[in-house]
């Protein structure tokens, strides 16, 4: 892998081989679980997967006259 500039950090571009074999896809978050010497150790981040998978434990329902509305939530008061 080519270890590039990307504005003031680096980057490296996954090869697609490890990109299918992790599952990744863009906006996926990678942890480095180990870094030794030359090499790194890196899984795909599961927290926003963990989170979703919890909410849908817990479904709610909304009262059948809620109507959302974005100005309204979106106003600062």
């Amino acid at each position: 892998m080519l270890v590039s500039r990307w504005g003031g950090s680096l980057a490296v571009r996954l090869p697609k081989a490890l990109v299918k074999e992790l599952g990744l896809k863009a906006g996926d978050e990678l942890d480095v679980v180990k870094a030794k010497g030359a090499r790194i150790e890196v899984e795909k981040n599961k927290r926003a997967e963990e989170a979703i998978r919890r909410m849908a434990l817990n479904p709610f329902t909304l009262p059948p006259d809620y109507k959302f509305d974005r100005e309204e939530a979106n106003s600062r008061k």
